[in-house]
């Protein structure tokens, strides 16, 4: 079974700028994707009082648990960073595989894949890249736009989280300053001055607290307590969307939505904290953090725990976790619940179905963050990102307002449905926006986050967009078996794999092996977590992840991998498992004495290290 592995950062380091000098790209994103702000609309926030250039980021999933994945997420504009959550036991079995985006958004996944120790270095890694980034002067930020906030996130009980490991991985984000001189060492001489970059030790003062469907109201708030009151950490409380209770979940789910094919188990909502319990401790935990001078809020929402009825998953599996279009609407009902309970006191996280038409509407309730994970894991990947600020700047533009604050005021007092705002005539040259308001008082923001939560939700679950007909539509299948060469090349599977695993390479044609595609496909195998989303997307059946060739640059790792077919390239070899059978071709062997799987082998090698390319297997060494 597939299992991820960290990358040196130094090969990192050199493949992030010699890809972005040859390609005008980073890890495949390309840089009319980036999103590095503009000068005419200020999209920075406050999050537990710290200034983050956006409201976007990557929920804590597959888009952040990799050091790649996050400098990925915040070239696609994220500023709020929610790493992949941690737990004592870090040797889980995940099943494979564990996310399936055929429709609406499903998995089985839920924990960081990589051990306590591992995860902590990925993060800091990541974080070391960003600023590696940013400091190059090879992206044109607009001022402020790279302020940038890690925000941790641990599970699942109690004992856990005090545990001396877990205790280690949280004091080792507070304060990573071993880590970041023992990795500065490893950065390649290539990078000059770079190497002696001020990396800030304290990546992250904050924490998301997730915990098990299922974990009494009890549990949550000790754990948030002893992070706040022991660790000093700002902290917000994920809770689940059962707290709506199973009248209001399930008649929004299925009677309003029409997802008459999901069912929420009962025990969902027997175990599951109620709302008058979560009220209860939100409203005590709040004044503690008031009384410690930390923050707090809550994050709305975890995913919904719904009976597996698909064929993705294995049968062992009973359950799995819905996420996308009709997670949003049970969300935001939530919100709506909390706005009217606590008012503006309490901040709210929010994660749940965003895309690009609503993530003006989230911002403008004023969230903070609003994260994203199912549409980022559609075809476009990170790239779709690009289109919320597109999208954000636009309704800003229509709203007059040149900063966030002043986009909640304005958002929907001119009659503008939300996500819908009114065609304006052209301008001719003259500035026809409305004028801003001057000042805004933190009594105006709270009235306008609170009529802007009545306004958006209220005709939310009568939207069709959310509505079943339109999200059970599978991705378009063309009837033909995926092959090692020569498959359509439509590079679907590229930006979907949240982890970039998947890439091309130029093969020359041969007489062994004729090709006729331009490019070809691999994958690199470390990256690669067997979670099948590029199956999903890929037009061709079998899926890339399976059928494509394996690539590895580690023996041991390639060993274990057997016996699924797999090729390992080294300084001065390849060698190809085919069908249990091993083939090695080194430096110096006599091409003449070559067979067809020896010519094969040989070619692809050269292709992987040709200079025009770039790819993992080229910046390893």
């Amino acid at each position: 079974m597939a299992s991820l592995a960290p990358y040196p950062i130094a090969a990192l380091a050199r493949r992030m700028f010699r890809e972005l000098e040859q390609r005008e790209a980073v890890f495949d994103l390309p840089a009319r994707k980036f999103v590095l702000g503009d000068s005419q609309h200020d999209t920075s926030v406050r999050f537990h009082g710290l200034r983050a250039g956006t409201p976007f980021g990557p929920a804590a999933g597959p888009n952040t648990q990799m050091a790649q994945n996050l400098v990925l997420s915040w070239l696609a504009g994220g500023r709020v960073l929610e790493l992949k959550t941690v737990q004592v036991n870090d040797r889980l079995e995940i099943p494979r595989p564990c996310i399936d985006m055929q429709t609406v958004g499903y998995n089985v996944e839920w924990s960081q894949e990589l051990t306590l120790e591992e995860s902590l270095e990925e993060y800091v890694k990541g974080a070391m890249l960003i600023r590696l980034l940013e400091a190059s002067g090879r992206l044109p930020l607009t001022p402020g736009m790279g302020a940038t906030i890690f925000d941790m996130s641990v599970g699942y009980d109690l004992a856990g989280v005090r545990s001396p490991r877990v205790q280690a991985f949280i004091r080792g984000l507070m304060d990573a300053t071993p880590t970041i001189e023992r990795l500065r060492r490893e950065l390649p001489s290539e990078l000059g001055p770079l190497r002696d970059l001020d990396f800030a030790p304290a990546l992250s003062r904050s924490l998301t607290l997730s915990t098990f469907h299922g974990c009494p109201p009890g549990e949550i708030e000790g754990i948030a307590a002893f992070l706040m009151r022991e660790m000093g950490l700002s902290c917000v409380v994920k809770l689940n969307p059962t707290l709506l209770g199973p009248a209001e979940a399930r008649g929004l789910l299925r009677d309003r939505l029409g997802y008459t094919d999901l069912t929420v188990p009962d025990d969902a909502f027997a175990k599951d904290t109620t709302w008058d319990d979560a009220a209860a401790f939100l409203d005590r935990l709040a004044g503690l953090a008031a009384s410690l001078g930390v923050g707090f809020g809550v994050k709305l929402t975890n995913t919904l725990i719904v009976a597996n009825h698909r064929d993705v998953f294995p049968p062992a599996e009973q359950v799995m976790y819905l996420s996308g279009p009709p997670l949003h609407v049970l969300a935001m009902h939530l919100v709506r619940r909390v706005r009217r309970a606590f008012g503006d006191r309490m901040p709210i996280s929010f994660s749940a179905g965003i895309e690009r038409a609503n993530f003006p509407d989230a911002v403008a309730l004023g969230l903070v963050p609003v994260t994203a994970c199912t549409d980022l894991l559609k075809t476009g990947g990170y790239a779709r990102a690009s289109g919320y600020f597109e999208e954000l700047h636009r309704r800003m533009d229509a709203a007059g307002a040149a900063t966030v604050d002043e986009f909640v005021v304005r958002a929907f007092t001119r009659g503008d449905a939300p996500s819908e705002p009114p065609e304006r005539a052209p301008s001719e040259g003259r500035d026809e926006r409305p004028t801003a308001p001057a000042s805004l008082t933190p009594a105006q923001l709270a009235a306008a986050k609170l009529r802007n939560t009545e306004t958006y939700v209220e005709g939310l679950a009568a939207d069709p967009r959310y509505a079943a007909p339109r999200n059970l539509r599978t991705p378009r299948k063309i009837g033909r078996t995926l092959r090692l060469f020569d498959c359509l090349t439509c590079d679907k599977c590229i930006p979907v794999c949240p982890n970039d695993a998947n890439f091309t390479f130029v093969l020359p044609p041969s007489a062994s092996l004729p090709v006729t595609e331009p490019r070809q496909i691999a994958n690199f195998a470390d990256f690669c977590n067997d979670c099948g989303n590029c199956d999903t997307f890929c037009p061709e059946d079998g899926g890339p992840y399976r059928l494509k060739p394996r690539i590895f640059v580690s023996r041991e790792r390639w060993l274990r991998d057997a016996p699924r077919d797999a090729i390992l390239v080294e300084r001065d070899a390849i060698t190809g498992r085919f069908a249990g059978a091993v083939v090695r071709v080194a430096d110096g062997d006599d091409p003449a004495a070559d067979d067809a799987t020896s010519d094969l082998l040989r070619r692809v090698r050269a292709a992987l290290l040709a200079p025009g390319e770039v790819n993992y297997v080229n910046t390893y060494w």
